[in-house]
């Protein structure tokens, strides 16, 4: 915000002006205006003040909050897209090289400039403001990659992504603020303090839209509505140092799946961990609620300790158990009693002692959790909190933490994704039934292993069959000829080199 010179809008995108309950006019494109409607910035319907070109608005002065100029101008960008946030877009050329390339382009080009009605006013007294302090970019990151990339235009799109992967992982954890307030700060540090502040003083308000295009059964545009939720602060930052440090010491197995976690740690902060609807657990403090399944199963594992007395010998616990305990005896400060080493024994319990004490003596036996196996899609949000809640769960006794977490690739049927729709499917059954258990085995072996994803192909799958059949054949082709095969001592070379 400190680095603003301009505003961009699209020429040739449709926008709408609307009021907004807190009396404010507001100018975005429709599909932006329909998600605030959901998120209370109006007092229900859209009430349209006008529909807009964005050559229309282009050329207005603004007044922006923290640049250093005390107007900007709405300026021309081609690559904004209609189904993207509001349709405008703040420009800071010091750090996105975008912005500089599309700025550029605007200073250099008269004609371009005339084109739309921007006046050289506008445009060339405008440079880019130092704002940021990011190793090896330097005070201007996007003006140095704009030149050591070569960029002549914001048509350069190779090496704009290029240039951009550089500057916006480098400015994130390693940018020192230069201006302002939080002066001498890494932006990590101060994105949600700044954005606070923005929000409190009425110059800036959130804004939700979903990551990309959603369209529901219905065929309807998904929005993102704003609506009673609980969340759970991963960021809290004692919190996270404890799954950081459970990480440290955790076996992935492969460095791409530990930088993947420590890339969420690092993001992660409230996450809407209830729903109204489905299937689930109660959300113990408001059981209106149930968790959502991402959230949920996530300590599961501690029960498997003890599922082998409580179950009776069934899957669903239908049958007496031989400690004769029934489901409702086993209440909250009985799990703590067997969980939790400091817990006291639950003194208004019917449960025996003895057979509270067995179920510790397991759980204590069998945690922590060794390793736990899962797809690789859910680094950024399950296995991740099944981290953090162990954390939480045990926070002063590290020996209950997981040791290992290993994440697999997903599974591609002849090189393709499995899909019912499009006619690439195959089940575990029918693989079975088509090419035997051990071609199976063999067709997987050779499929692909660790975090990438496998490739089970058909055609391997019939030649590891056809392996096996010449290999079987060949075991009763020696079998039924031993007897003429070589007695005594294995003492010739032949016999050094293939038994020894």
């Amino acid at each position: 915000m400190y680095g603003q010179t301009n505003c961009w809008v699209h020429p040739d995108i449709k926008y709408i002006a609307f009021n907004t309950a807190q009396g404010d006019v507001f100018v975005s494109t429709r599909r932006a205006a329909r998600n605030m409607v959901y998120q209370g910035f109006t007092s229900g319907e859209l009430d349209i003040v006008a529909e807009l070109l964005g050559q229309d608005i282009m050329g207005w002065s603004l007044k922006a909050p923290l640049t250093f100029y005390n107007l900007i101008y709405t300026l021309p960008m081609l690559t904004i897209r209609e189904d993207k946030g509001t349709g405008l877009v703040t420009s800071v050329p010091s750090d996105s090289p975008d912005d500089y390339a599309a700025l550029m382009d605007l200073k250099k080009k008269q004609p371009f400039r005339e084109k739309y009605g921007i006046k050289d006013k506008m445009v060339l007294p405008y440079d880019p403001i130092p704002i940021l302090e990011i190793p090896e970019l330097g005070k201007l990151s996007a003006v140095t990659l704009y030149e050591r990339l070569k960029i002549q235009s914001q048509n350069d799109k190779d090496k704009l992504q290029e240039a951009k992967e550089l500057v916006y992982l480098k400015g994130f954890y390693d940018g020192v603020m230069l201006v302002g307030d939080f002066r001498g700060k890494k932006v990590q540090e101060v994105k949600k303090d700044l954005q606070k502040r923005l929000i409190d003083s009425k110059e800036a308000a959130l804004y939700y839209e979903p990551e990309k295009q959603i369209i529901s059964r219905s065929g309807d545009e998904c929005v993102v509505a704003l609506c009673n939720q609980w969340y759970l602060n991963y960021g809290e930052e004692h919190w996270k140092s404890q799954a950081l440090a459970n990480l440290d010491e955790m076996n992935t197995f492969h460095d791409e799946v530990k930088k993947n976690f420590i890339a969420t740690l690092n993001w992660l902060h409230e996450y809407a961990c209830s729903r109204t609807y489905g299937l689930g657990t109660k959300l113990p403090w408001d059981e209106q609620w149930l968790i959502e399944s991402l959230s949920d199963s996530t300590i599961y594992m501690a029960f498997y300790t003890v599922a082998h007395l409580l179950q009776g010998g069934t899957f669903q616990g239908e049958k007496p158990n031989s400690l004769g305990i029934t489901a409702n005896q086993m209440t909250p400060d009985v799990w703590d009693y067997i969980f939790l080493k400091e817990s006291k024994f639950p003194s208004k319990s019917k449960i025996p002692r003895a057979s509270l004490d067995l179920m510790k003596r397991e759980f204590e036996y069998w945690y922590p959790v060794d390793l736990r196996c899962s797809g690789k899609d859910l680094i950024q949000n399950h296995l991740t909190f099944f981290i953090y809640n162990h954390c939480a769960i045990w926070p002063e006794d590290k020996g209950k933490w997981p040791k290992g977490i290993r994440a697999n690739g997903h599974l591609l049927l002849n090189s393709l994704k499995m899909s019912k729709s499009d006619g690439n499917f195959l089940t575990l059954s029918e693989a079975v039934g088509k090419f035997s258990a051990d071609g199976m085995r063999l067709c997987l072996a050779d499929a692909g292993d660790s975090i990438e994803d496998a490739n089970f192909v058909e055609s391997m799958a019939d030649a590891g069959i056809l392996r096996l059949y010449t290999f079987i054949e060949w075991v009763k082709e020696i079998l039924s000829n031993r007897k003429t095969l070589r007695e005594g001592p294995a003492d010739t070379f032949h016999d050094r080199v293939f038994l020894r």
